[in-house]
């Protein structure tokens, strides 16, 4: 289904279920507030996000590159200030494609078409072990910067899907292509994939020089 959304670009990936803390001050931001604002059902206060690949959120430049892929938002808590800005909470529902970005008017709008996961069973054995390798992973990263994780993992592999890509510190491009995997299972595979990468660059650390640590092509984040 297509339809037609405000678009908020951000300098982050966002996955559904996630809540995104924002203070917005620039104009378009201010006016696309105050449109949500005066919708009358909370829950039709939505938005559209997506990445930006190349540029800025704000300023006279604005977003040079986006990915196309990004989710739709729901405004779920709302503080106007004193100076006209507004700090706001927004939660992501679901996936979007931006089909066309029109930039004119107070604010931008996108053409979007809604992208659910594609429907499957029989995740169980790779449900449980993207949950060991993602256990694996805080242990390793712990040893380098202070990461912890406590919570409960869901076991819905959906939703365990889309937590453990919030969850880990991965690079923009990276993040992007586990929001674009069509599917639980083949999120949660590209999750191992990527984590394990990762914990192998991490064990790589401590015999690499400085200098030949700069030069690697991965980022320990």
């Amino acid at each position: 289904m297509s339809n037609t959304l405000p678009m908020f670009p951000l300098n982050a990936v966002v996955f559904p279920g996630v809540s995104v803390p924002l203070h917005v001050f620039e104009d378009r931001y201010r006016a696309l507030v105050d449109h949500l604002l005066s919708v009358d059902d909370p829950a039709e206060r939505v938005f559209g996000t997506v990445a930006i690949r190349e540029g800025y959120e704000v300023g006279d430049h604005g977003a040079q590159s986006l990915y196309r892929v990004g989710v739709r938002m729901q405004l779920t808590d709302v503080e106007r200030n004193d100076d006209g800005s507004f700090d706001i909470v927004a939660t992501a529902r679901d996936r979007i494609i931006l089909d066309e970005l029109e930039p004119a008017g107070p604010f931008a709008n996108g053409a979007i078409t809604e992208s659910p996961d594609e429907a499957e069973d029989g995740t169980d054995e790779l449900h449980d072990r993207a949950r060991a390798v993602f256990t694996a992973y805080c242990v390793a990263i712990s040893e380098l910067r202070a990461m912890t994780f406590t919570g409960t993992l869901p076991r819905d592999p959906g939703y365990l899907s889309w937590t453990l890509s919030a969850l880990a510190p991965l690079p923009m491009a990276e993040r992007q292509s586990l929001l674009e995997a069509p599917s639980p299972r083949e999120r949660l595979e590209l999750i191992i994939r990527l984590l394990r990468n990762e914990m192998r660059a991490i064990n790589v650390i401590p015999s690499l020089p400085a200098t030949d640590v700069a030069r690697t092509a991965w980022s320990p984040n």
